[in-house]
């Protein structure tokens, strides 16, 4: 049933009249109303419908109200309540009233000392508004009445029979309910009577009332209510069963509370100490406030009971403690709220780096799936490159972006499984894992957190931490991540993983295959210049404590610092080169021998010393015999020269240079091939016969191996049996097959990028790498002209000095 049966009223249009105001009475004085037979004057309502056969008091306040009340009162005539469909409408149309409402007669008209209109009126029938009336002080309308038609059947005598079991039911259920009322349901006889009388009492919706009201077809009216009044039962009951459960919880409480309060009496009797009891209460409020899951929780209360049950004298007292202090501070439940702003994201990252399109749209790409889908997986990100080129710097500008909480995790010589997964806590001084005391650290579940040089875990006589980590970067697992320490599930599928490493190779298959692996290339010399001008020259002006006024480096001295100090992929080296600058201007600031300095190229070699690099590529290639090939390292891409001699001998073909296996059958494959077309090159068969062929790649400590140098090979070889100088501007790479096909390689970007350090200005690629030239700076492709091969004819025609 409920609280709002019948007191809801329409006066929300009632105050006080200016002096002058027409007022109902003198409107009704000028303008007689003069219905016709059909019509029924109207009081529209808020919130409220009368049922026939129920009396229900109704508060006036518009002006029209009162009038159509006065109206009917002084002429004792009947009114029409109906509901408006907006409650916020003063004057409503005929839209915004509902059709059905109910003809009702006036028992009594009140008004109260402060000025308000009350009426008390009894339901009589349904009625259905045909059209309003104007040229009337108040709302009428002209109506059709609804005759209720005693109807007697099976089907109706049951549903009767079962609402008045269900009103009996719901009666029990309320509390000091008058016995009137169950009297009066039970006495009614109509079936319509009835369900007019048991959906007035209940508390519904306005909404719902209406249309109960406008059911006319009683079969149907009765099965409405029988289902309302089902479904008020089932909230009642599951009330009624929630309130005696907390009864018996606050009673259990309770008995506990005294059993705690006698057995503190005990102790104190004992003369057992009770300093421990401040850090139980303050442990058990940390506990309730953590927002745990219930399976974390019910542990850490069990746990606590122990320590409860302990003497704080016993040596298992301070680790059970410092493990729930763990537990209490781990945030299980606080997140950051994801800065879901693509334009904002974007500019943070171009702030914070220049160039790297390829990951910042990856961020992006993240954050729009993030908006679309927030409960989402997070993705597991691997930046591979070279030292230098901004990987870890990248995690701080992600954070962020994102605005959330970042945490750096070093990977670089760990070798014990224990530094991820944590201890368990039977050892002394256990501790839990890296990964659960960064999250700490962060003090949010969904932080981004950085796994910095996964490529150099190591392997110990503790496990592999490696092999750890798979759980920890598997979205599908890591939602319930058990740490040795902790021996609970703790969820870090929020958690944004990045990892960073310089090579992929020495990452375990199965760990790479969890990552989505993101190659990050070295910088061309433009990039460098714009890394340098935009962020490196102030940080370094801020480390060097100087002022933009007082130094000053031009863009021919970072020019140079690049070209002939530098030589690198990253801009690390380039950093320390503009910091050794400014030291030295600090310096003459310092003494007062300077008050302002500029530091332009010509003024590099009194403070850098001699330029470390020179192009080398001239003087290498002079002679017939000495091809550039491009090579890939794990600091990015380098150029290799392959030199060939030959001297007298019995054919045999020595190699040098620390060459790998693969490396060393490239050459012979190379040899093959030149002895294969020596009747095309003009290479009488004999001289392989009479020769030995030696083969040398300079940097002979450094072991170099793969099968990128075979073009490479195969023209130095051409070149010495030719006796034909290569182009010194030209470098190549590419795997060579005995049937002369050149075949596609790796690290091309880096490969690129290196020739362009070294100053040469066309490269020679396979055919087959073609599709990874857009990954290829803008600035490198304008500046390089690209050979594409097919086979190593192509690689001889363009290799190779033209014959005068």
């Amino acid at each position: 049933m409920g609280s709002n049966s019948s007191i809801h009223a329409e006066h929300s249009g009632a105050g006080t009249q200016a002096s002058g105001a027409v007022t109902p009475q003198d409107r009704l004085q000028r303008q007689p109303a003069e219905l016709p037979a059909d019509a029924l004057i109207l009081v529209p309502v808020r919130n409220l419908v009368v049922f026939p056969g129920l009396i229900a008091p109704i508060g006036i306040g518009r002006e029209r109200s009162i009038a159509a009340a006065q109206e009917a009162a002084r002429g004792q005539r009947q009114i029409g309540v109906v509901l408006q469909r907006d409650a916020a409408a003063e004057e409503p149309t005929l839209a915004e009233l509902y059709r059905v409402g109910t003809v009702a007669s006036i028992l009594r008209y009140v008004t109260s000392q402060d000025g308000a209109h009350h009426i008390v009126c009894q339901g009589e029938q349904r009625f259905r508004i045909i059209e309003l009336l104007e040229g009337y002080p108040f709302y009428a309308a002209r109506v059709e009445r609804y005759e209720e038609v005693p109807t007697v059947t099976t089907e109706v005598e049951a549903r009767m029979i079962q609402l008045k079991e269900r009103v009996r039911e719901i009666l029990q259920l309320l509390p000091e309910v008058p016995a009137e009322i169950a009297a009066a349901a039970q006495n009614v006889g109509s079936p319509a009577a009835l369900a007019d009388f048991v959906a007035g009492l209940m508390d519904l919706k306005p909404e719902e009332k209406q249309e109960i009201l406008e059911t006319f077809e009683l079969t149907q009216r009765l099965d409405k209510v029988l289902q309302l009044l089902v479904r008020r039962i089932e909230v009642l009951r599951l009330s009624r069963e929630i309130g005696e459960q907390t009864k018996e919880r606050m009673d259990e409480r309770q008995r506990e509370y005294l059993l705690r309060e006698q057995l503190k009496t005990i102790q104190k009797q004992l003369g057992e100490t009770e300093g421990n009891a401040a850090e139980i209460a303050a442990l058990e409020e940390a506990i309730a406030k953590a927002g745990m899951p219930e399976e974390v929780a019910a542990h850490a209360r069990k746990e606590l009971k122990r320590l409860e049950r302990m003497p704080d004298a016993a040596g298992e007292y301070s680790m059970l403690r410092t493990y729930l202090e763990w537990l209490t501070e781990l945030p299980w439940s606080v997140t950051t709220e994801d800065r879901i702003d693509i334009a904002g994201a974007r500019r943070i990252l171009d702030e914070d780096h220049f160039g790297l399109e390829k990951i910042k749209r990856r961020i992006l790409e993240y954050l729009a799936v993030r908006s679309l889908n927030p409960e989402g997986k997070s993705p597991i990100l691997c930046f591979v490159g070279p030292p230098g080129v901004g990987k870890t710097s990248l995690g701080q500008s992600i954070a962020r972006a994102t605005g959330r909480k970042f945490a750096r995790l070093g990977l670089g010589g760990v070798h014990d499984e224990a530094e991820i997964r944590g201890h368990r806590r039977t050892y002394i001084g256990a501790l839990p894992g890296n990964i659960i005391q960064a999250i700490r650290k962060a003090g949010a579940r969904n932080c981004v957190m950085m796994l910095d040089e996964v490529d150099k875990l190591g392997m110990g006589r503790h496990g592999d931490p490696a092999s750890a980590l798979l759980e920890v970067l598997d979205p599908e697992q890591n939602s319930a991540f058990r740490d040795n320490y902790l021996a609970v599930p703790f969820d870090l599928s929020k958690v944004m993983f990045i990892c960073t490493a310089n090579m992929l190779d020495t990452i375990p298959g199965p760990l790479r295959d969890r990552m989505e692996v993101i190659q990050l290339p070295g910088y061309t010399e433009e990039e460098k210049a714009q890394i340098a001008r935009r962020y490196l020259v102030k940080r370094q002006l801020e480390a060097n404590g100087l002022k933009p006024e007082q130094c000053q480096i031009t863009d021919a001295a970072l020019t140079s610092i690049i070209r002939d100090y530098t030589r690198e992929a990253g801009v690390r080296n380039l950093e320390r080169e503009i910091g050794t600058v400014f030291r030295h201007a600090a310096m003459r600031i310092a003494e007062g021998t300077a008050q302002q300095v500029r530091v332009d190229a010509e003024d590099l070699h009194g403070i850098l010393g001699p330029e470390k690099f020179e192009s080398e590529v001239a003087m290498r290639t002079s002679v017939p015999g000495v091809a550039t090939g491009l090579a890939w390292t794990p600091v990015g891409g380098d150029i290799l020269f392959i030199e060939a001699s030959r001297t007298p001998g019995n054919g045999k073909l020595i190699l040098t240079g620390q060459l790998g296996d693969v490396m060393k059958e490239s050459a012979q494959a190379a040899l093959t091939l030149v002895k294969a077309r020596s009747g095309e090159l003009n290479i009488a068969p004999e001289v392989f016969e009479k020769s030995d062929i030696h083969v040398h790649v300079p940097a002979g400590a450094i072991p170099k191996d793969g099968p990128s140098a075979g073009v490479a090979m195969f023209v130095a070889l051409a070149s010495l049996m030719m006796d034909r100088p290569v182009r010194s501007d030209r470098a190549m790479t590419g795997e060579i097959s005995l049937r002369g096909l050149v075949l596609p390689v790796g690290g091309i970007k880096e490969k690129v990028l290196a020739a362009l350090r070294a100053g040469i200005d066309t490269v020679l690629l396979p055919a087959r790498n073609r599709k990874e030239l857009e990954e290829i700076p803008e600035d490198a492709r304008q500046r390089l002209n690209f050979i594409w091969l097919e086979t190593v004819d192509d690689a001889m025609r363009a290799a190779f000095v033209d014959r005068p």
